[in-house]
This record gives structure tokens, sequence and C-alpha cells, in this order.
């Protein structure tokens, strides 16, 4: 934000998790809103997620690449209308890339993705977006994202209102925890030892959004490396 008194910086939340504001500019911001939008036009477009228990996700969602279902991948929209998933565009598996080198740093980047399985030539080939709406009343309960083989940074892209995202351990949905408020535009990438680590988003803050964005709620991009090799329809 413009005229801070003082500026936020890139911090290491916790080792291997990296917050590194402002990382999108305004126009590049806009240009990703427009694609969320595209995207989440059917077929396979936008969605509500139901939980196998019952429940129903406050946060909406649509993917790009492979489609995301509690608790699996699949190659077509299985929960929705069964229509074959999205492409993942090859600029936003760049985008990826392009985070975790701004997040870690290059010389520090492959140590953030040990091989947890299925052996890739490219450790960032980045090859699934998971992309979430938030309207004012949407939250995120306390998870791992835990379906993939890769053991490559999980890469997430805020735009539109601020969320408070709650950054844990890799033991429990429990403390110990960190909040940390996360803006249109910020860069949040988390790998090595925090890879599967619980996180959610307790909260968004309705009005927070750039006036010139043009998006009322927040939209996050999460992009990751799946190593799945064949998935079913």
């Amino acid at each position: 934000m413009d005229g801070e008194l003082f500026p936020r910086e890139r911090t290491e939340i916790a080792p291997g998790a990296v917050h590194v504001p402002d990382w999108l500019g305004p126009g590049r911001q806009r240009e990703l809103l427009a694609a969320c939008r595209a995207w989440a036009r059917p077929p396979a477009g936008l969605r509500t997620v139901r939980t196998p228990g019952g429940g129903t996700m406050t946060a909406r969602q649509v993917c790009l690449g492979l489609h995301w279902y509690p608790y699996g991948y699949a190659r077509t929209a299985v929960d929705g209308d069964g229509a074959p998933v999205k492409p993942m565009p090859g600029w936003l598996a760049e985008l990826g890339r392009e985070a975790v080198a701004a997040a870690y740093g290059n010389d520090d980047a492959a140590a953030a993705a040990p091989g947890t399985g299925a052996a890739t030539a490219d450790p960032y080939a980045y090859d699934i977006a998971l992309i979430n709406f938030y309207d004012g009343d949407s939250r995120m309960g306390m998870h791992r994202d835990a379906e993939e083989k890769s053991g490559a940074p999980v890469v997430s892209l805020s735009l539109g209102d601020t969320c408070v995202f709650r950054f844990g351990n890799t033991d429990s949905r429990g403390r110990p925890y960190q909040d940390v408020r996360l803006r249109s535009g910020d860069l949040f990438v988390f790998g090595g030892p925090a890879r599967l680590a619980y996180h959610g988003v307790p909260k968004v803050l309705p009005g927070t959004a750039p006036p010139g964005l043009g998006l009322t709620g927040r939209l996050n991009i999460t992009l990751r490396v799946g190593g799945l090799g064949a998935v079913p329809g």
C-alpha cells in the first residue's frame, strides 16, 4: 500500500515458508483477474465443493490442469458438470517458477523441492492450479495440501480483498501457528520442511481490495506440481 509508514518486507514465516508482499503489480493483477474470470465460466467452471461428510466449502473453486476434489485428482470435473478440466497455461506454470525464485532465490530453490515420489526432470513443472473465490463470509479450515506426490513448493497468489492467512505446523491443525495478512498482489510460497504444514483462511476483510482492480471478494490462485503420472478421468 502506498504511503505506509513501514513498508512491508519479504519475511520467512517458518523454514521454507516465505511471504513476499506486493509481488504482483497492478497491471499483472488485472491480467490475472481477467484470466480467472474466463476460467470460472462453464464448462468445468466455478463450483461449490462438497466434502465427503456432506458439508460444503464456503469458498468456491475452479481447477486447471487436473481437477481437485476431496481428496484426490481427476481429469474431469467429477464433482461438477463432468466436463474435461481446462488446461494449465504455460505462462501460468512459468509464473510459478518465477514465484519460487522470488521467494527463495535461485540458489536455494532446489533445496525446497525434495522428491517425495515420482521423479520429474523439472521439479518446478507446475501443472495444477486451484483458484478459490472467497466472498466476505467465506472461510477455509486448516488443511494440508497432501494429494500431490511431488515435494515442489506450493505457490499462492492473492487478488482482491485482504485475508488473514493462518500458517501452522506439520503435526496438527492447532498451535503453533502464525497469522499473516495477505493483500492483493502478495505471494506466499511454502516448501521444504513447511510443504505439508496445515494452513487456512479464518477471515476475509471485505472492502479492502484495491479500488482500481474491480473485484469484490478475494481470489487465491494456488499452483502445485502434481508428480502424479497417469490420473483417471
